[in-house]
This record gives structure tokens, sequence and C-alpha cells, in this order.
């Protein structure tokens, strides 16, 4: 593990799942492309500061039917001074045809048991699934609707409730941190780069 001082490129790009976040790290021992997730939450910039590298390997991906050789570095964290606009050739730097590190990631396959069309045992016509129940399941008349509230509370999980401010945890799954970024910003609360922590603006309050 090191700890050097820096300048962070991020663009961000849409992709097939979205927008998201790919950088370069420019340090005194050289240039490296930086994947991690924590990237997703921070605006398209150059940040400088000092950042902490656990690992620095190569790696290789096949995009648009060619080889793309890289230099990764891993972060564990990093803090950040100042940001500044990127120039159009900054930009440019930056492919805007890099792959989704959703999209390197192993897919999940499903066992044979998970696959498999649940079993509905016959009921009477009062117990009768819902016509406009999603596939495979059945709705209780009792049932309440998810609320937006509820929504918010299977998103953040066990960062829920939010305050005033709220720091991100950066280990989860890409898609779930990119969903909790957006929702914040729905809300109302905006990134403090410095700090790395999600406060409520004065400006907009959460509907």
């Amino acid at each position: 593990m090191i700890n050097l001082p820096g300048q962070l490129t991020i663009r961000t790009i849409n992709g097939r799942n979205g927008d998201f976040n790919v950088g370069r790290l420019s340090t005194s021992i050289g240039e490296f492309v930086i994947k991690d997730a924590l990237l997703d939450q921070y605006n398209e910039g150059k940040y400088r500061g000092d950042f902490v590298i656990t690992e620095i390997r190569p790696s290789y991906y096949t995009t648009g039917g060619r080889l793309v050789v890289e230099i990764r570095a891993k972060l564990d964290s990093m803090t950040l001074d100042d940001v500044a606009n990127l120039s159009a050739e900054e930009a440019d730097r930056l492919s805007s045809t890099e792959l989704d590190p959703i999209d390197e990631e192993p897919s999940s396959t499903s066992t044979p048991d998970t696959a498999r069309k649940p079993h509905r045992h016959k009921s009477s016509p009062s117990t009768q699934p819902d016509d406009d129940a999603p596939f495979g399941m059945e709705t209780s008349p009792t049932s309440a609707p998810i609320t937006p509230q509820d929504a918010d509370k299977q998103l953040f999980g066990t960062i829920w409730p939010i305050g005033p401010s709220v720091r991100l945890d950066t280990t989860v799954d890409r898609q779930r941190l990119r969903q909790q970024c957006a929702r914040l910003g729905e809300l109302g609360y905006e990134l403090d780069f410095k700090l790395q922590l999600w406060t409520l603006s004065s400006l907009k309050q959460p509907a």
C-alpha cells in the first residue's frame, strides 16, 4: 500500500447500464487507469489530492472487436483538495468507448432450483393470482402497496434512515451504488467531494 499525490481525471460515459465513470490517475511513478466503484459518486472533472493505492496490475478486456491492455491501480481511499473542469482535449484522452466495469464482472448464474418457475398450488377463485402481479408472484388482498419510503429503505439498506448528511458504502455492488447516487440527487443531496459526504442542499428539500 502506497500513498501518492496526484491528479485524478474522471470522465462520465453513457453505457447500456446507464452513466458510469472511468478515471486516469497521474502520479510521479506513472499513469494508471482507475475503475473503482467509488468513482461513480463524482462529477466529471480533474481532482487533485492524495491517493492510497493498494494494487497495481495489468488488465485485459475486449470491446468493439479489439483487445485493450491497460495498467490499473486499485484505490483504498483518497483525500481530494480541489477540482477543475475537463478541457475537450483531456476528455478525448479518456475514450468514450470504455467498457462499463459492471460488464467486466462475472455474471451471476441461477442454479436449476432458483431458476425453476415457482410452483403454484391450486386455489379457489377468491385467492387466484392477480393478473397485474409480477411473474411468478401472487398478491394478497391485504398486502399494502410499496411506498417511496419502503423503496428507499430497501435501496439504502444498512445506512437507512438517511439524515441531513450521509456517507455511502462504496463496497456495495456497483449498480446499487449508482442507484443510491441517483436517488440522493433526486432528494436534493449534493456530494461534498472533499468530505466524500452527501449533504442535503438548502435549496431543495426531498419530496
